[in-house]
């Protein structure tokens, strides 16, 4: 795949990719190593990346590398999988107030979103994951790919549509849908209801593009409930990261600005139109909520390199490295929701499999004494 170059041979153009940013050193490290990729595959064009919040380049320093550089006009990108708040408010309103501030132009391109590529990304790292495992039908499988989960339900809805894809392509017997935070179910009870149904494998694929703290998460849940349920065998299947499908996307997506193709899914946005029971969220102002933790670097200390879960609340590390795992560790922590306290409130967290009910659930057992 190669990029339209033509469409901007009047100014010069330049590449920025737009990212959340973390603590955790190996997520960074990775987002860098896709930035790089992308790089090698636009030679033709100056690209950098930013973060959002918790690492360093911010945007707007990013965006002062590219002026340097002499580009008059700006294609940015969200490394985001789906559109949700990040894409819609937080990156948008850092770039408009740039725009605004120095006379750049800077052109605002979409999600990586349902793609064919970005399903063959999450086809090849499920195959990768069985491929390292003894034979088993694919019948007799049970796939469970964990989103991020968001406030956004058109965003969560795509995840479960990412889903019925990796199911249909592969065969599988069944297809569940869970998530690390916000929304419902969330991964531990979400896998201690699809193990009822009685299949003799379970994938469980975190559908991310780096690791960190929610994938960690993920396979503590994963390793809790296989500790419970020793018949089942459980895989867990490694995260996109930097795939060349992954990296074709991103191409796809700068190549879309350059054409003037770019265009989110508004029929659904919660923030343009009536979706039902978020009714109440249509014309939020657009606005970034991280300019409390814009650039902080301050690296999580507990682990290494990799997220080991370590900070949890219940502060059970789990292992690092293997994919497939037949000796169980022991973690039973809750995924907690990365929120900011900024956004307008999820009108479910109460849900019983939700993040507010579990995580009051979890305090009231380490409170209560013991019989």
């Amino acid at each position: 795949m190669t990029l339209a170059i033509d469409a901007c041979s009047d100014r010069k153009h330049g590449v920025l990719i737009c990212g959340h940013g973390s603590r955790n050193r190996l997520a960074v490290e990775e987002f860098e190593g896709l930035a790089r990729g992308l790089k090698a595959r636009i030679p033709d064009l100056p690209v950098e990346y930013g973060f959002l919040e918790f690492a360093q380049p911010i945007l707007r320093e990013a965006l002062d590398r590219l002026r340097a550089q002499g580009v008059e006009k700006v294609l940015a990108i969200p490394a985001m999988l789906f559109a949700a708040g990040h894409a819609k408010n937080d990156i948008p309103s850092v770039l408009n107030t740039y725009s605004a501030e120095t006379g750049l132009e800077i052109d605002y391109g979409r999600e990586l979103g349902v793609d064919r590529l970005m399903i063959a990304a999450a086809g090849a790292r499920i195959r990768e994951a069985l491929m390292a495992a003894e034979p088993c039908p694919a019948a007799d499988t049970l796939l469970v790919v964990v989103g991020r989960g968001s406030s956004d339900p058109d965003a969560n809805s795509n995840v479960s549509k990412v889903t019925r894809m990796l199911v249909e392509g592969f065969g599988f017997g069944w297809g569940e849908t869970v998530y690390s935070g916000v929304t419902f179910p969330l991964v531990d009870p979400g896998l201690r209801h699809v193990v009822k149904l009685g299949f003799k494998r379970i994938v469980v694929f975190p559908y991310f593009l780096f690791s960190g703290v929610l994938v960690s998460r993920i396979r503590q849940h994963t390793h809790g409930v296989a500790n419970d349920h020793p018949n089942v065998e459980f895989i867990d299947a490694p995260y996109l990261g930097d795939h060349s499908y992954v990296l074709d996307t991103f191409l796809e997506r700068v190549n879309e600005v350059l054409g003037g193709e770019a265009a989110m899914n508004c029929s659904l946005c919660k923030y343009r139109a009536q979706v039902l029971g978020f009714e109440q969220e249509v014309g939020l102002e657009q606005a970034s909520h991280h300019h409390h933790v814009e650039g902080l670097t301050e690296a999580c200390n507990l682990c290494e390199r990799e997220c080991t879960g370590a900070c949890q609340p219940d502060g059970v590390p789990i292992p690092l490295g293997g994919a497939h795992h037949h000796d169980h560790d022991h973690g039973h922590g809750h995924s907690h929701g990365h929120e900011h306290g900024h956004h307008h409130p999820y009108p479910h967290a109460e849900h019983p499999l939700g993040p507010s009910t579990l995580r009051a659930s979890s305090q009231k057992d380490t409170t209560e004494p013991k019989s």
